[in-house]
């Protein structure tokens, strides 16, 4: 959540204007960006997984054609936050979350040691996988897209979807196929630039608004603290001013879209700093890109909220948040 910067930070006064036009100069470019935007996904951004589950789920992720590591790793998340020993009051176990009953008839020796061990994420992610191409196999002959029955599959049943000829008109099995395409974003490595953000003016203007105050640990911008901020608190409080709600603790809002590579950053990019570079759970601040190398950000107790250099060697990566990457985080994950 906070950290202690080696770099010097650049004065409010006179940089100001500076990075003000960095901003501006950065935004000239997004027309560039555009027209290259949303291309298909080939793999898992770096840092996007913790690294001891990235062969497994690049390895599975590759089981079926209805299935892909991003995708993978958007279920995995989305059931468990990466907890191997998550346990759900409905008995669902696991870092893949299969009820007993499921895992019966579905689990599977990944890594050949002759146990089925539903705890084992060696065993877990292969079966996720395997689970998914099974569902997959089972609605192959109804018409539309291949993903979305299958993840349909998941929700309501694969009846359910025979019976409709593609996603059933159920709101919850609707809202898990778009969660889970949405969220598979975050974790994919694209081969083309990352559409620019439509709100990040907005996000940037109420961060700009905020320098010079106190940093506040846990602080949320509330009257009672002062309107003061710790670092996922300014991010947060930031892009709700343009409607888009974002996880409290900066780790989680990691996954609140794509992740642009570091030459295509843009102002409003969440830009984030690990202890452990492969795990994406190490996360412990963040701030916003304005441009120019340089991001506001609410450094650490003792410190004001300014501008800082990203370039620093915790740099794990960047999120462009959308409001639909933001609406498909699971908040339980949030403390």
């Amino acid at each position: 959540m906070r950290k202690v910067w080696l770099g010097v930070s650049v004065g409010i006064g006179v940089s100001f204007s500076f990075v003000a036009l960095l901003v501006v100069g950065t935004y000239m470019v997004a027309a560039d960006l555009i027209g290259g935007a949303g291309g298909k996904a080939v793999g898992l951004a770096k840092g996007s997984v913790p690294s001891s589950y990235e062969p497994l789920i690049q390895q599975y992720g590759n089981s079926c054609p209805a299935i892909n590591p991003a995708l993978l790793a958007a279920q995995l998340y989305q059931e468990s936050g990466w907890n191997a020993k998550a346990q759900s009051p409905a008995n669902a176990k696991g870092i893949a979350q299969f009820i007993p009953a499921t895992w019966a008839s579905h689990g599977v020796d990944g890594n050949k040691d002759g146990v089925r061990d539903i705890w084992d994420p060696q065993d877990a992610i292969p079966s996720a996988a395997a689970y998914d191409c099974s569902l997959a196999k089972y609605v192959k002959d109804v018409p539309g897209n291949q993903t979305h029955n299958m993840l349909a599959s998941y929700n309501a049943g694969a009846y359910a979807v025979i019976k409709y000829g593609g996603v059933p008109p159920y709101r919850e099995t609707q809202n898990y196929v778009k969660t889970i395409t949405t969220l598979a974003k975050s974790f994919e490595a694209p081969i083309q630039k990352v559409q620019p953000s439509q709100q990040s003016a907005g996000a940037i203007y109420f961060a700009q608004k905020q320098l010079g105050k106190p940093y506040l640990w846990g602080g949320n911008g509330t009257p009672e603290e002062g309107g003061r901020f710790d670092c996922s608190g300014l991010t947060k409080a930031a892009y709700k001013t343009v409607g888009i709600d974002l996880p409290r603790v900066a780790n989680d809002q990691w996954n609140a879209g794509p992740h642009p590579k570091r030459n295509e950053l843009l102002p409003g990019d969440l830009v984030f700093f690990a202890y452990d570079l492969d795990d994406p759970r190490s996360i412990h601040h963040v701030g916003m890109y304005v441009g120019g190398g340089y991001m506001i950000n609410a450094p650490y107790t003792g410190a004001v909220i300014r501008f800082d250099k990203i370039d620093s060697p915790d740099y794990i990566g960047a999120t462009r948040v959308t409001q639909d990457g933001a609406k498909a985080l699971p908040r339980a994950n949030s403390a």
